[in-house]
């Protein structure tokens, strides 16, 4: 997987493929700011997989940036601004203090209904959703409960929803969002985010919901459980009402 390589490796794979694609339109006559629009939107579709905000924004801008230095393309001056307004769609500005676009492992999940049991018809929520694969290891728990989905950019959300036409998935701020009507809430945030994500579960989830973090621990709450994924990674159980850690 690209974002299993080491650095620079992906951003470079992503820029020759840029490359290839706007000389491979180039050469079927179309325009250069189409083919300058579809190169781009290749760049920024790679830099999902990286782990880093800065990461993400040299692959998502390195093809554009060279081919401006390069001289290979003559363009008006409002095509450059393409790019960025692609990467800006996919990345909106408040959603770089959240965590990057982090998927799921495949049944990093498959156990934590032994641990959190829920009723059928159970509503649940991924906070953050990006490409669904948080949402496809829930279900693989809890195939009999509801499942929504909360994510801030536009393409992530319809990607998402494309993934897993199951589940309700709608953008919208997480933090802003309602949490009370949900038995289980899902984050793979980071650790910055997590006094925040603490802060609403108390204030909002009702007794006996389950507040559910990949990798990140809540230092503040006594976990109820802690789950181990495939690649040993923990998964954290807290459940309302919230018990304070013991110092």
């Amino acid at each position: 997987m690209l974002a299993r390589l080491p650095w620079p490796l992906p951003a470079l794979l992503a820029w020759g493929s840029a490359w290839a694609l706007f000389w491979g339109l180039n050469g079927l006559g179309l325009s250069a700011w189409l083919a300058l629009a579809v190169a781009s939107s290749c760049g920024v579709a790679f830099s999902v997989l990286a782990r880093t905000w800065w990461r993400r924004a040299i692959i998502g801008l390195g093809f554009p940036l060279s081919l401006a230095l390069s001289g290979a393309a003559s363009l008006h001056a409002w095509a450059w601004l393409l790019p960025l307004a692609l990467l800006l769609l996919i990345y909106p500005l408040n959603a770089w203090r959240d965590a990057p676009l982090f998927p799921t492992p495949a049944n990093a999940l498959r156990d934590l209904a032994a641990q959190a049991p829920l009723p059928a018809g159970a509503l649940l929520l991924d906070a953050g959703c990006g490409l669904g694969d948080g949402l496809k290891a829930l279900r693989q728990a809890y195939p009999a409960a509801r499942f929504h989905g909360l994510e801030w950019s536009w393409p992530l959300r319809g990607l998402s929803a494309l993934r897993c036409p199951w589940a309700r998935i709608r953008q919208g701020d997480m933090w802003r969002a309602d949490w009370s009507p949900y038995a289980l809430v899902y984050l793979f945030q980071r650790p910055e985010s997590m006094a925040r994500a603490v802060e609403k579960a108390r204030a909002q989830l009702q007794p006996g919901a389950w507040l559910v973090s990949l990798e990140f621990e809540a230092p503040s709450l006594q976990p109820q459980a802690t789950l181990s994924c495939a690649d040993g990674r923990p998964v954290w159980l807290y459940r309302a009402p919230f018990q304070a850690r013991e110092a």
